[in-house]
């Protein structure tokens, strides 16, 4: 399955693009996608992976994601098996004509344009707000439903409940055989990243000499290929320790690190803590949240 540029196809009357699913729907769309539009997705249960450009986490209890333009990305439920319901919106930056957004009363949502260039997830109140506006908008159409897409904009553009994803585009000409090749490496790591993953195999996925494929690499990613393996596996190790069910031992042979202070090494270096301490922040945050309720 090749990534390639993907086509928005507009609705009859629409300037946007307005989609809903009720499952995940596996093989409906490439695994390694990219298009000029931005794309709200809200995703309202479960827990699943963010792979976006050279981003990679989980999220807890759905998300809520804000993306700019042109930003790689694979599909938000693809790995989520639990039953829920998916909102997508795409749009491009110029939908209510040029020059709206420069206006005194929208310069807001321009920077919140400017800001959705790395990827945003928000969460808390406004997850729960846009995520009914969005469901809203699916009963609404025409100038109702546009006008429901501006609230959710100026919601977006004030909220503080947020955090960047700071990832950045991959730095390849758009739709060429570099993207075909970034996407079965990265589909090889995903598929791959519990055993044993060697540059030889890598590179010979990509078709190209283990020195070339190094180069390829860095330059497309802005890491080295070994970086990428482990914060594929540390993600992974983030989202095992939030369950609490396995010891970190187990969490670390499971996410395919050979010794446990490799391990406690990679991930402090990835997360800024030890396992023990991200898993005690993370049942703290949970703690918080039950209390709240």
């Amino acid at each position: 399955m090749k990534a390639h540029l993907e086509k928005i196809d507009l609705e009859t009357g629409s300037s946007f693009r307005l989609l809903r699913f009720e499952q995940s729907q596996e093989g409906s769309e490439p695994f390694w996608h990219f298009h000029p539009e931005y794309e709200i997705v809200y995703i309202s249960h479960g827990r699943g992976k963010r792979h976006i450009a050279n981003h990679i986490s989980y999220y807890e209890d759905g998300d809520l994601i804000f993306l700019g333009p042109k930003l790689p990305h694979s599909s938000f439920s693809e790995e989520l098996s639990e039953s829920h319901t998916e909102v997508v919106v795409q749009m491009r930056s110029d939908f209510m004509g040029e020059g709206f957004f420069a206006l005194p009363e929208t310069r807001g949502i321009q920077q919140l344009f400017e800001r959705s260039r790395r990827g945003i997830s928000f969460f808390g109140a406004t997850k729960r707000q846009v995520g009914d506006l969005l469901l809203g908008m699916l009963e609404e159409e025409g100038f109702r439903r546009l006008l429901g897409l501006l609230q959710i904009l100026q919601v977006l553009a004030e909220s503080e409940e947020y955090v960047s994803l700071e990832a950045e585009s991959l730095e390849l000409p758009v739709d060429t055989q570099h993207y075909e090749r970034i996407q079965r490496i990265y589909a090889y790591v995903h598929k791959e990243f519990q055993g044993t993953i060697s540059l030889e195999a890598a590179a010979s996925e990509a078709n190209m000499s283990v020195p070339a494929f190094c180069r390829f690499f860095k330059k497309a990613s802005g890491k080295t290929f070994t970086q990428f393996v482990s914060e594929v596996r540390v993600a992974h190790a983030c989202n095992l320790l939030s369950t609490d069910t396995m010891s970190i031992a187990a969490i670390s042979f499971e996410c395919g690190f050979n010794n446990l202070s490799h391990f406690n090494k990679q991930f402090r270096m990835w997360s800024g803590f030890t396992p023990r301490e991200y898993r005690m922040r993370f049942k703290k945050v949970v703690d918080m949240h039950g209390a709240d309720g």
